[in-house]
Formats: structure tokens, C-alpha cells, sequence
């Protein structure tokens, strides 16, 4: 039996990089390669939501489920740039404060 995976993925992938690229705007402190990690912290934070299409996600939450997934979205984003905002402004690499937490 041959199967395709290709289409499986994690549905907080795309909501996060997008993010990630519209708030950069906003943040011309961070580098752009600061960027990947604030996109890696945030997907840390998340809950793995894997999924063949993302409308098939959606199609069955309720109201009150996306509006978690939009909230849980927003803090894992929040927190991702605030930590590594400080820690690029301290010269300290992101990694070791989120291994400690883990």
C-alpha cells in the first residue's frame, strides 16, 4: 500500500509564519533571522493540530473552538516576540530560556 503524506501538516504552521511576517512590520529591532525563532517559539507553545486540509479543521469546531484556537494563537505569538525581543537585546540566545521552561 502506497500512501501520500504530503498533504499532512500542522494547522498552526501557516497561521503562525503569516503572523509572524505581519507583525515584523511593526518590529524593525528584531533581525530576520529572529524572525524563524519567534515562528519556532510560538509553534512550541501550540497544541500539534495535524490535518490534511485546513477547511476540514475548521468545518467541524465550534464557535467557542475557534475562538480558542485564536486566543491560544495570540498569547504563544505575544509571548514568542516579547522573549525573543529581550533576549536579542540582551545578546542571549532564545534556546536556553525556553529549554529551562520546558
Amino acid at each position: 500500500m502506497i500512501s501520500n503524506f504530503e498533504q499532512v501538516h500542522n494547522y498552526y504552521e501557516r497561521l503562525v509564519f503569516e503572523e509572524v511576517l505581519r507583525r515584523a512590520s511593526k518590529r524593525p529591532d528584531l533581525m530576520p533571522d529572529a524572525l524563524a525563532d519567534v515562528a519556532c517559539v510560538a509553534l512550541n507553545r501550540l497544541p500539534a493540530r495535524y490535518v490534511r486540509h485546513d477547511v476540514d479543521l475548521m468545518f467541524y469546531l465550534t464557535e467557542q473552538e475557534r475562538q480558542a484556537i485564536e486566543l491560544s494563537l495570540e498569547a504563544a505569538l505575544d509571548y514568542a516576540f516579547r522573549l525573543v525581543s529581550e533576549r536579542s537585546s540582551h545578546g542571549k540566545p532564545y534556546a536556553s530560556a525556553e529549554k529551562k521552561a520546558a
